[in-house]
């Protein structure tokens, strides 16, 4: 299972992602980089096939300002990620004999966040190569995992993380992930980070991250003495 998240903010957007990747045709599961820069301003990650993820990280990270200062970011993206995916959806072999299952998939989908001209955007590009735009809407997650990061992050919906800066949405980003690690054993960590605003990108150490889960206990302990003090 793998689950990227973006989270606009009221002064810069959040993305955070497991890292633990399945492979379920040999039984294996390891750690790899989902969070990926593109360019100074933005990060993309992205969920499904391996070698479509590759294919797409060298595209994306060998022109990455000819995609931010595109009038349209979420059409510059599918311009690259459409031929990449029509590629490797011509070249899938299905059945492979002597094997009742590869246990793989081409099916990719893709989400990238960030600022182009000053203004913050989330896109995406699913399996079919169609683009949604999610500014608005302020949080969007993809890979299997999103439906369950969906609703944790719609528990979270009266903390008004869009309406807060940038360093409470890495809260809220990694307490989700966290509570996905809990929920599913296909999602874990290293947890990564990675805060945006107008001046740029910053990808979170590890030690960063842990500062950042250090503020979420402290949010957690908050919570709980407000709940034990509810009906005095």
């Amino acid at each position: 299972m793998t689950v990227v998240i973006a989270l606009r903010c009221v002064d810069g957007v959040v993305m955070g992602s497991d890292s633990q990747i399945t492979d379920p045709g040999r039984g294996l599961t390891y750690p790899d980089q989902k969070l990926h820069p593109l360019g100074k301003r933005a990060a993309w990650g992205g969920s499904g096939s391996r070698a479509v993820l590759y294919d797409l990280e060298q595209l994306f990270g060998a022109e990455p300002e000819s995609i931010l200062e595109a009038d349209d970011v979420g059409r510059a993206l599918q311009a690259r990620a459409v031929p990449v995916l029509n590629h490797h959806y011509e070249n899938f072999i299905e059945k492979v004999p002597a094997q009742e299952s590869s246990g793989a998939t081409p099916a990719t989908y893709l989400l990238a966040a960030g600022y182009t001209r000053d203004q913050p955007f989330i896109v995406d590009i699913d399996p079919h190569g169609l683009i949604g735009h999610h500014e608005d809407t302020g949080f969007q997650a993809i890979g299997s995992g999103a439906p369950m990061a969906q609703q944790a992050y719609t528990l979270m919906e009266n903390f008004n993380m869009s309406d807060r800066e940038v360093n409470y949405g890495l809260l809220g980003v990694l307490r989700v992930l966290d509570a996905l690690a809990v929920a599913s054993p296909s999602v874990g960590g290293p947890m990564d980070l990675c805060r945006i605003t107008p001046d740029g990108a910053h990808h979170l150490s590890p030690d960063e991250v842990a500062e950042v889960r250090d503020q979420v206990s402290r949010w957690k302990d908050r919570e709980q003495r407000a709940l034990d003090g509810l009906f005095d």
